[in-house]
This record gives structure tokens, C-alpha cells and sequence, in this order.
């Protein structure tokens, strides 16, 4: 069934109670309740609502006869404890604690309370929140928003109060606002899970400053994001305090370069300013969606055009030109002097019906992915009238159309045109580009949104209990980091290649092993006090004779001690030089941010890493998708095609390298920092020259209950749920949990539902799922819910007799973990053509098995009473039916796990 968001008595009340002090006495009110009386008062609530004072309400048996969905609180810090306490009382489920000057302690009261009541609770120090189409305007931010699709999530009461005001003036509407104070308890990704579900909502724009929890946040982020456009604004830009930065890594990777990778690969987009918050905004606004990054720009002036044709570049967009065909077609109607070889430029004659035409061919044209038309005002034309044009031209558009009107005075009406018709409009080239350039990273976000790898790879299967026996040995000696060798071992573990290494304990060792290896050698300082080899004179390359071996040791040995005093030297490593004179250098790391745990870094390498600065990120786990994207993002990816006289190198050979750092990452929650700096790479292979890891304890948990992967903020797929079972009647099918590429299956088992069947899954009458409910049913967070899909391959003969596969999902199981944490509520559905054959039986046990091993006590779930092959079922596998008290039409069932 579709079932209310647990936030709804906060965001949607249907009754309010208002502890805020007499209204009558305003000089007994606090700023922040005065402030809250006068918006109650300037419109009519859809619901009701009551105001009381917790000094003069009367007695406990009054407030007995009282009920709310939500209580709003702005009172003196000293008495809000008290007012929590009376909305416990009285049964409200969601409390907004508006009082401001609370500290971490008073607030950590406050959740108790809350808790111990079963209230969500947003505050304390919250500026409140806005549902215009409810006429709800609980907050001290100003007037009630116009009401719209756009959502705004603000940690900053400041700049909340700013962004409505600049909504009043631009005609932006809001479906909600919401202002999260320090310390509130409902936090940034309880909210984003709300407005991902909710119709009201088409796109969110949030501003933060930090996050409490990286995994609860990435769930909920890549939840919203999948299902609408999402746009962030982060302060705070500083540099990760890495403490331990043995690597180079470590030394050049900052947290705000981690928020950049967490972001992309949410789907959302990123804003760098407040500028740049108010264009995406205004796009947003406009219901515009992820599109490719092909801009055409139509132009009644050069110099305009060009100054968006360099920005264009600028930000690594494309510019869009018509087709040879469109561009014929469209010549005929435009001056003599309009140009269509690059820009559409209509020349300085073009009036409304120019561009008019313009606009039209560009939304025709398959190259072109969205339009941005620029005016200069020119004597003799109408600036309002071209607007116009673009207005009923825009209404017959599925693409972006933007607006630039250059100029002030002269342009002010037509700008009022383009606002009355939802067009974006910008007063620079370079904004209106820009803000389709945030319009179209949604389209490569997506992209990356959509990939959910397992840990492991289908490669040859790693060494994982040898590795983790090798690290806690070297933890056992309370060291963190790994020598050479050591390093080498672990990577060899996980099959990267590595250069055969050996360590020699004296001279007389390293001219032996050199020997033997073959010419030329390079050897190395192995000391596990020693972070950068080189910088202390311990590397020594080239070496080609067994005497110069010999030397070289001697050597190294003596100035290091001399450079490095104190430093444990446990001998030096010979190893045979690489191969390739003309391969690239590459340097794979591993940093650990906080919050986001563990990233994985590709750039150049050699010994000018930190010079360079070349680094492209990604979150953990990775598929060869994500590893194709992450190498192409990096500038050296320039350097591995054919370059001076160099074959190609093997990129495949890098994605599976960078595979195999993710299954280390994944499977190794106590590695911290890493470099393997050189890979040397060339059309033959990679292989590792030289590593340096960084491990300690294993960090705790990032918020998920299951132990698995608790390290890592985006969770892996869960391959280890997957198992094939016999079908009653013959043949088999897969159970297997959901993933995004699911959608288009999912639509077709529901559509050839029966009517029947929809209702008793959906209690409604839909025929198909909402494109956002079939997001938020195939994107999901695998920590805090999960979907198992019954997958049955059909086979039919295709037109020259050979046997085709089809898939097909038959049946679904899902459950959703409850606020309380410890139970959760399930859903089932199965094709109507597969009833009977164990489908839904199988499915039931199987999700209960999985809630189960997340350490869920309680499943339970709403069925309707007049379903009783559901019932029957709910009683053969052990649940207990009885009444619902909130709706007869319904039956509780609950089964302990």
C-alpha cells in the first residue's frame, strides 16, 4: 500500500497546538515567538489550531481533552522543557522548537524527551518551516512563500530568510521550507527523505554546513536525487585535517574535494556560490530536468554570443549546432546577414519572429539538448515583443530554454515577460550558461547515481583472511605503517601485479639478490620511519652490475642515518627495474575522510605528485563504469592514448587495477592511507613499482546496524542475498535484490497487474508507478530497507529459430525499516499469472531472513481485510492478524524475528 512518510505530522498536520506565550501580552514574547503569532495570524491553516500557555492551560485532566499531530514551541529557553513535556502529554507526534540561545546539552534533553514520548523533534535554534499550500507558516522567516514546486532545506536561518525574500521578487513558489538549527534531532537526511517522497516537491535546493551522518545522508541524498533534481550549496571549503598524511594522497586530497565525489555520485549537483544557488534556482523552478550538455545559443549580437560560446567552453559543456539540414531549412527565414555556423546568430536586424524561428528549429534539432536566446537591445526593436515571442514559443518546448536580456532600463519589462512565463532569465551570458551548465551535470550525475557494485568483482577471488592476518600483525606491533614489502604483499593479495621484490639485510645480500633478478635493478630504504624515500636519498635506480649493487647499499644505508637520525632501518629492497621506458606514471591512492569514510584517488604519479596535483576521486565500491569515469576525470587520462611516439596504454589493465583497490577498501575497513606511486602503465599491462599503506583499528560504524561494510558510506550491493530457487511446476527463478536497471521491469509487472491486484498492493487505482515512485522503489538504501525481486528468464524462439532469454521480475518482497529502528514494515506483490506456484511464500521468507540478519526484531504490515489469499498466506508463515485499530478496512499483521 502507499503509506504516509512517518514525517507527515510535521510537514503535513492536520492539527496544531501552539506553545508560544499570550499573544495578548507581546511584551512577555520572545522575538522569536512574536514573530511566529504574526505568521500564524496572516493566513487561515488548512487544519486546526490551538494556542496554549503551560502556566494557565488548567489542569492535567484539560490538557487531557486536548490533541495535536504537532506542537510548535518559541518560548524562553528555561520553559521549553516543560512545553516539551505537555506536548508529550497530550499526544503530539512531531514537536518544532523554534526557541533559540539552546546549547548542545539543553538540546540533548530535549531528544530524550522527545524520544521517550515518540516525538520527531526539529530544533531547538530553528527559524521553523513553511507548507504554502497548506497556508502553513510556522517559522520567524517572513511572510509565507508563494506556493510552487521548489523545496528549500537551510541551515542557516539567515540565509533562509534571504532566499524567500528573493523568491517574493522573482515569483519563485516553494512547496516547503524548512530551517534546521545545530543540533536538531530531525536532521538534514530525515528531510531529504521526506521531500524525496513527496508529489509536492519537484526539486530541492539545500544549503549546509555539515552532516552528522555520512551514511544516512548519502542514502537519503541519493534517494531525493534519483527522483528529482537536487542542487547543494556547502560552506566551509577547508582542507581535510588529516593528522596521519604518511601519503601523498593524504597530503593533497581535501574534505571538499571528497564532498565534490560524494555529490556526483548522489546525482546531485554542486553550486560553488550564493549567485550560482539563485540561477539553479530559478532553472529549477522551472521544472527543467537532467538533459545532455549540448547548448545552443541564439544571439542578435556577436560579442554576446561569443562571450557564451567561450564560457561554454569555460565549463566544459558543448556547443550546440544545428544539423547541416536544420540550418538549410532555417536560413530562408532569417535576415541576410544571420550566421548559423556556430552560433545562431540572427544579426542585429532580427526582431520577434526571428527569434521565434530560431528557437523553434533548435528545439527540432536531435543535436542540441537545450537553447539560451541573448538580446542586446538594438534601435528600432522592441525588446518586450521578442520576449513575447520566446513566451508562446516556450509553452510548445521539452527542452531548457534559458534568457539572457542584456542591458537595464530598456529591458526591465521584457524581463517581467520572461518571468511571467517560467523562462530563466539572467542579465550576463556567463550566468545564464553557467546555470544551464548545473542544469546538464545532472545528466552525467545520474549517470554515476545509477551504478550500485557489489564488493567484489568477478576477477580472480582475493586473499582476504591473509591480508587481514598480515595487518593485524603489524598492528599487533603497534605500527600503522606498512613497509615496502609489506604493502606489496597486501596488494599482491588482492591481485594487483606487483615488481617481484626482495629485502636485503646487508651489501653482500643486495649484490646476490641483484644478481640473480637480472640488470637493471633499482633498490630502496626499507624502514617503516621513512614516509618519502626519495626525499631522504633512498631510492637508487638503474643499477647494472652486481658491485654497483653493492655500493648502492652501503650508500643508502649510511645517508639515511645520517639524514633521517633514529629512523628503524631494516635493510634495503632490490627489484628488477620495470619494463616500460615509455609507459605512463600513475598514482592509485586511498584517503579516509571524515565523514565520508574511505576514497579512492586516481592522478599522475612519479616523484612530482604533489607538484602536479592530479587527483580524481570516487566513493567506494567501483564498477568498471565508475572506474572508466573516475580515470577519464583525471588530467594525465590525456597521456594514455598514443603520445610521442608511445602506443596507447592498456586502460583496461587500469580499471581492473582500480577494481581491485575497491575490493580492497571494501573488505579491509582498517586501511587509512595508501599510494601505489608509480604504476607504470604502457599497451602491455600495469604493474605497481612502489606502495606505501597506512592502516590503524577498525573505524566504527557510520550509522548502518548491519556490521557489513559499516565502514564505507555508500553501502554495496548485497550479492551475498542472491539465490536461485525451484519454481512449483517446473523451471527456476533468481531472488536477488533490486537495483536501479530495474525501473523498466518493475513497470511492466505492475501495469499487467489486474485491477484487483494494484489495489490490494497500492490502495489506489493507478495504473503505473509515478516516475518518482518507481525511483524510490529501485534506488534504495540497502542499510535501511531493502527489495528482493523475483527474476524468471522466459525463453521463446526467435525469427531464424534461436532461443532468446528474456527476463522478467514476477514478484516482489520489500521491507522499510521503522523510525523505532528495531522493526520494520514489509510489502508483497506477485504477477497474477505466477499465484499459486510458491512465489509469494518464498519471498516473504526470504525478506524476513535478510531483516533478520540486520538485527530487525518485527516485521509487520497493513493488509486489507477483504484480501484473503494475503491473510491466508500471513497465517501459514506465522504472523499474527488482528484488528487495526486506526482503519477496519485493514488488518495488522506481525510476525517476531
Amino acid at each position: 500500500m502507499i503509506e504516509k512518510h512517518y514525517l507527515t505530522p510535521l510537514f503535513a498536520p492536520s492539527s496544531i497546538v501552539v506553545l508560544a506565550g499570550r499573544a495578548d501580552a507581546p511584551e512577555s514574547l520572545t522575538p522569536c515567538a512574536r514573530a511566529l503569532h504574526t505568521a500564524l495570524r496572516a493566513q487561515r491553516f488548512s487544519g486546526t489550531l490551538q494556542f496554549l500557555d503551560i502556566h494557565t492551560s488548567g489542569t492535567l485532566a484539560d490538557l487531557a481533552q486536548t490533541r495535536a499531530d504537532l506542537a510548535l514551541i518559541a518560548l524562553p529557553p528555561e520553559d521549553v522543557v516543560a512545553a516539551l513535556e505537555v506536548a508529550g502529554r497530550i499526544g503530539c507526534r512531531a514537536a518544532l522548537v523554534m526557541s533559540h540561545g539552546m546549547d548542545a546539552d539543553q538540546a540533548a534533553r530535549l531528544k530524550h524527551i522527545a524520544r521517550r514520548e515518540g516525538m520527531h523533534l526539529l530544533g531547538p535554534n530553528s527559524l521553523g518551516l513553511q507548507r504554502p499550500h497548506l497556508q502553513l507558516n510556522a517559522s520567524a522567516a517572513g511572510p509565507l512563500a508563494r506556493e510552487g514546486s521548489l523545496a528549500l532545506v537551510c541551515q542557516s536561518g539567515a540565509l533562509t530568510a534571504s532566499i524567500l525574500d528573493w523568491g517574493t521578487k522573482n515569483a519563485v513558489g516553494f512547496s516547503t521550507v524548512v530551517s534546521l538549527g545545530p543540533n536538531t534531532d530531525v536532521d538534514i537526511a530525515q528531510v531529504l527523505d521526506f521531500l524525496a517522497n513527496d508529489a509536492r516537491t519537484q526539486s530541492i535546493v539545500v544549503y549546509m554546513e555539515g552532516i552528522s551522518s555520512a551514511r544516512r545522508f548519502m542514502s537519503a541524498l541519493r534517494s531525493a536525487a534519483n527522483a528529482k533534481p537536487v542542487v547543494v550549496l556547502k560552506a566551509g571549503r577547508k582542507p581535510a585535517g588529516n593528522e596521519a598524511a604518511h601519503t601523498h594522497s593524504g597530503a593533497i586530497v581535501g574534505s571538499d574535494d571528497v564532498f565534490d565525489a560524494a555529490l556526483r555520485r548522489a546525482g546531485a549537483v554542486r553550486v560553488r556560490s550564493f549567485v550560482e544557488l539563485f540561477s539553479a534556482a530559478k532553472c529549477l523552478a522551472s521544472r527543467y530536468r537532467p538533459v545532455g550538455r549540448r547548448l545552443a545559443i541564439v544571439t542578435n549580437g556577436g560579442g554576446p554570443g561569443v562571450l557564451a560560446a567561450d564560457w561554454v567552453n569555460e565549463i566544459l559543456l558543448q556547443l550546440g549546432r544545428l544539423s547541416p539540414a536544420s540550418a538549410e531549412a532555417l536560413a530562408p527565414q532569417l535576415p541576410p546577414l544571420a550566421s548559423l555556423a556556430d552560433l545562431i546568430d540572427l544579426s542585429e536586424e532580427a526582431g520577434p519572429e526571428h527569434f521565434r524561428r530560431a528557437v523553434e528549429a533548435a528545439e527540432k534539432d536531435r543535436q542540441i539538448d537545450g537553447v539560451l536566446a541573448i538580446y542586446s537591445p538594438k534601435p528600432g526593436t522592441d525588446a518586450a515583443a521578442v520576449a513575447t515571442a520566446l513566451a508562446e514559443t516556450k509553452r510548445l518546448m521539452g527542452k531548457p530554454l534559458l534568457a539572457c536580456w542584456m542591458g537595464d532600463a530598456s529591458v526591465g519589462p521584457a524581463r517581467e515577460v520572461l518571468r511571467a512565463a517560467a523562462i530563466p532569465s539572467f542579465r550576463t551570458p556567463e550566468a545564464a550558461v553557467g546555470a544551464f551548465g548545473n542544469i546538464a551535470s545532472f545528466y552525467q550525475n545520474q549517470q554515476l547515481l545509477q551504478q550500485t557494485p557489489p564488493p567484489l568483482t568477478s576477477l580472480a577471488k582475493p586473499d582476504i583472511e591473509g591480508a587481514r592476518l598480515m595487518i593485524e600483525s603489524v598492528l599487533a606491533e603497534r605500527r600503522h605503517v606498512l613497509t615496502e614489502m609489506e604493502s606489496k604483499t597486501l596488494l599482491a593479495a588482492f591481485n594487483v601485479p606487483v615488481t617481484k621484490t626482495l629485502l636485503a639485510r646487508s651489501a653482500h645480500e643486495a649484490m646476490m639478490i641483484a644478481t640473480q633478478l637480472g640488470f637493471p635493478v633499482a633498490l630502496k630504504i626499507d624502514s617503516p620511519d621513512v614516509s618519502h624515500k626519495s626525499d631522504v636519498g633512498g631510492v637508487a635506480l638503474d643499477i647494472h652490475t652486481g658491485a654497483a649493487a653493492r655500493d648502492a647499499y652501503t650508500d643508502m644505508v649510511q645517508r639515511v642515518a645520517r639524514l633521517q637520525p633514529g629512523a628503524r632501518i631494516q635493510g634495503v629492497t632490490v627489484q628488477k627495474m620495470a619494463r616500460a621506458r615509455r609507459g605512463r606514471e600513475i598514482c592509485i591512492g586511498l584517503v579516509t575522510d571524515d565523514p565520508f569514510g574511505p576514497v579512492i584517488t586516481f592522478g599522475a604519479g612519479g616523484t612530482m605528485i604533489e607538484l602536479i596535483d592530479d587527483r580524481a576521486m570516487e566513493l567506494p565500491p567501483l564498477n568498471q563504469f565508475l572506474a572508466r569515469r573516475l580515470i577519464e576525470r583525471s588530467r594525465v587520462a590525456e597521456t594514455l592514448g598514443e603520445w610521442r611516439g608511445a602506443s596507447a596504454a592498456n586502460r583496461e589493465a587500469l580499471e581492473q587495477v582500480l577494481l581491485r583497490v575497491s575490493e580492497m577498501v571494501c573488505a579491509l575497513p582498517q586501511l587509512r592511507e595508501m599510494d601505489i606511486n608509480p604504476l607504470i602503465v604502457d599497451e602491455q599491462g600495469a604493474v605497481a613499482v612502489d606502495a606505501r599503506i597506512v592502516v590503524g583499528h577498525a573505524a566504527q560504524s557510520m550509522g548502518g546496524r548491519s556490521e557489513h561494510y559499516s565502514h564505507l558510506s555508500i553501502l554495496p550491493y548485497p550479492a551475498r542475498y542472491e539465490q536461485v530457487w525451484p519454481l512449483r511446476g517446473g523451471g527456476e527463478y533468481l531472488v536477488r535484490p533490486v537495483r536501479p536497471d530495474d525501473a523498466q521491469m518493475l513497470q511492466k509487472l505492475v501495469k499487467e497487474l489486474s485491477p484487483e491486484s494494484r489495489y490490494f498492493r497500492f490502495i489506489s487505482q493507478i495504473a503505473e508507478l509515478p516516475a518518482s515512485m518507481l525511483a524510490r522503489f529501485t534506488l534504495i538504501d540497502y542499510d535501511r530497507e531493502m527489495a528482493l525481486v523475483a527474476v524468471y528468464r522466459e525463453r521463446s524462439a526467435g525469427e531464424d529459430g534461436e532461443i532468446i532469454g528474456t527476463e522478467r521480475i514476477v514478484g516482489v518482497s520489500r521491507y522499510v525499516t521503522n523510525p523505532d529502528q528495531s522493526s520494520c514494515e514489509f510489502a508483497l506483490v506477485v504477477a497474477d499469472d505466477f499465484n499459486g506456484r510458491g512465489l509469494g511464500s518464498r519471498l516473504m521468507l526470504s525478506i524476513m531472513d535478510v531483516a533478520r540478519d540486520r538485527g530487525l526484531s518485527e516485521v509487520d504490515g497493513l493488509v486489507l481485510a477483504n484480501n484473503p489469499s494475503m491473510l491466508k498466506l500471513m497465517r501459514r508463515l506465522g504472523f499474527e492478524v488482528k484488528a487495526y485499530p486506526d482503519d477496519p478496512d485493514f488488518k495488522l499483521v506481525t510476525h517476531q524475528l
